[in-house]
């Protein structure tokens, strides 16, 4: 990576979610920027720039929940794909849904991964570390 500091966009509508992302981040001493998104909608809002949203500057990585109102996760990968400004975004799913056809439709969408957010046996520090080290020492598409 040439040293730019990743953007994090956080999509996800439940604020007891988003604080543990963010509190996570601080215990881990994670100091990249967080835009939060409420849902799918807001999140491309933040992407294109529209809507009186400020783009959200490269390099960019999502963390998304599946299951927001106006516009879920699946919706808002299907409408990122066939975007041709936003299809290589860098998108990780980080929900609550375990289910086999939410993973594969995921996955289907070319997600990076995806995390549950309340796995037993794994903490959600270590999820959120791992995430770091991988945008740490990726390339980000230009």
């Amino acid at each position: 990576m040439t040293g730019n500091t990743v953007n994090i966009l956080l999509v996800d509508d439940d604020k007891v979610d988003v604080m543990a992302v963010k509190r996570s981040f601080r215990e881990l001493k994670i100091a990249n920027p967080v835009i939060e998104a409420r849902n799918g909608i807001e999140a491309l809002d933040y992407l294109r720039g529209q809507n009186g949203r400020e783009k959200v500057p490269s390099p960019c990585l999502v963390l998304l929940d599946l299951n927001m109102p106006r516009m879920g996760g699946i919706e808002f990968l299907e409408e990122l794909r066939r975007d041709p400004d936003l299809r290589g975004t860098l998108v990780f799913v980080m929900t609550t849904s375990a289910a086999e056809d939410d993973r594969t439709r995921a996955y289907q969408k070319n997600v990076a991964g995806y995390v549950l957010k309340h796995r037993p046996g794994q903490s959600f520090l270590e999820a959120i570390s791992m995430l770091e080290h991988y945008w740490r020492v990726i390339e980000f598409p230009t």
